[in-house]
């Protein structure tokens, strides 16, 4: 057996054995297996243009031009909050389904701050992350002290957050929030230019774009904090140990109960962030009258997390993937498709995403066996 033989074998193992590897590896095997079937959704819809007019138009649009590429980061920065947010939850045995609930609130506690209080930008985010935290923590308690799934009470009180946001907002079209001559809130840049998130020449970048802020930069600095403590601190171990198995973390001594509403606080928290972070950054106003529907922001952030295996780092590419081929998905020609077909796209690769387990096994099962098979050859030398 020859010393390249033996650093193939070597380097396979190394591989099969970084979860890292691994997973970056089934997600990109959900990307393009999604696409080569958007692919075909696109030729089942228009097959003359599923290429040039569909495929080409949705992977390059983000690109284009400055001002597209802006309004990648500008959607992005929310989209990791909102990922971490459904992440952190499925690292510590939970699922955060009320993402959107906590949002909407983060919403509502940053543009009462900005709009009724006047106050700096900051702390219009700190308002928006401890909106979300008090949303989050909710379904936490009823988890921890009566045992009812936190499914269900995150369903319901994104419904009942999303009215009650509503009606304090609208307040019968008299609300100091309110802006009849357009329908929405007011809009932060005529009366509250000091609780913007400044941008410190970053439209300047991407083609004057007034809501490209610092705001991805804020996003990428909450998912290394999160990747951190999840990985690096004993608070962090806690977490993870009673998402394993909570009977076998309380027999350690670990206090479960805290620690599950300790999880859902802080991941209602990181989405309240993400709604200050697209509110603050003037992407869009709120409008109470007809937002009757929950944010898609919030169940976005599942599709982010699933896509990065709810890896912190991950959760970062994860969603400018997902903004970019949104993005990308407004710029299709409506003569030979509609919109909507980037979220259909967007959809399969998700779909393939509940599948990731099943690609990991299988990609580490073929580097083991490459690693055996050279083993053997050199044991048989």
């Amino acid at each position: 057996m020859d010393n390249k033989q033996a650093q193939k074998a070597s380097l396979g193992g190394r591989l099969a054995s970084s979860e890292a590897f691994l997973s970056v590896a089934a997600s990109l095997i959900c990307i393009v297996i999604g696409l080569a079937l958007g692919v075909l959704v696109l030729a089942i819809i228009n097959a003359q243009h599923a290429i040039g007019d569909g495929l080409l138009v949705i992977l390059q649009s983000g690109s284009k031009s400055a001002r597209n590429m802006g309004t990648v980061l500008a959607n992005a920065a929310p989209l990791v909050m909102t990922g971490l947010s459904v992440g952190f939850a499925f690292k510590t045995g939970l699922f955060n389904i009320g993402a959107a609930g906590q949002y909407t609130l983060g919403a509502f506690g940053a543009l009462y701050c900005a709009i009724v209080l006047q106050l700096p930008w900051y702390l219009c985010l700190l308002a928006a992350m401890i909106f979300g935290a008090l949303w989050g923590a909710i379904p936490g308690i009823f988890k921890a002290y009566l045992n009812i799934n936190e499914v269900i009470t995150a369903i319901m009180f994104n419904w009942i957050g999303l009215y009650m946001v509503n009606d304090i907002m609208y307040g019968k079209g008299k609300s100091v929030m309110y802006d009849l001559t357009t329908t929405k809130t007011y809009s932060l840049r005529k009366i509250a230019p000091q609780s913007m998130i400044p941008s410190c020449g970053m439209s300047d970048l991407f083609g004057k774009l007034q809501s490209v802020t610092i705001a991805i930069f804020i996003a990428i600095f909450f998912a290394i904090i999160i990747y951190i403590v999840l990985n690096k601190t004993t608070f962090g171990y806690e977490l993870r140990a009673c998402g394993f198995n909570k009977n076998a973390a309380k027999y350690a001594g670990i206090n479960d109960k805290r620690n599950i509403i300790v999880s859902m606080m802080i991941a209602g928290a990181l989405a309240g962030v993400g709604a200050g972070l697209y509110y603050l950054s003037t992407v869009a106003e709120w409008n109470p009258q007809v937002s009757t529907a929950l944010p898609a922001m919030g169940f976005n952030g599942i599709s982010s997390a699933l896509l990065a295996c709810s890896n912190p780092i991950g959760t970062i590419f994860s969603s400018l993937f997902i903004s970019y081929i949104t993005v990308g998905g407004t710029k299709l020609s409506t003569q030979y498709y509609t919109k909507e077909i980037a979220d259909v796209i967007t959809a399969l690769i998700i779909y393939l995403c509940a599948f990731s387990l099943l690609f990991k096994n299988k990609i580490r099962a073929l580097l083991a066996g490459k690693k055996r098979a050279v083993t053997i050859g050199k044991g048989r030398e």
